[in-house]
């Protein structure tokens, strides 16, 4: 199983980057069996949307 510092990496780098299938598929199936890995990942999109946010209101002034 892909560790928990590798699914990481893999998110963040998925910001940047389009994963090959079989990254994706390891990083699925570690998600379905880890809770904290799924937590970063809806931590990230969160902090992705807040700063876009940031960003778009800031742009506009």
């Amino acid at each position: 199983m892909m560790s928990c510092r590798t699914a990481t990496q893999l998110m963040s780098e998925s910001l940047d980057r389009p994963l090959t299938r079989k990254e994706k598929l390891n990083l699925v199936f570690h998600k379905l069996m880890c809770t904290g890995c799924r937590r970063f990942e809806h931590q990230l999109n969160r902090i992705r949307m807040y700063a876009h946010t940031f960003t778009k209101k800031n742009t506009s002034e």
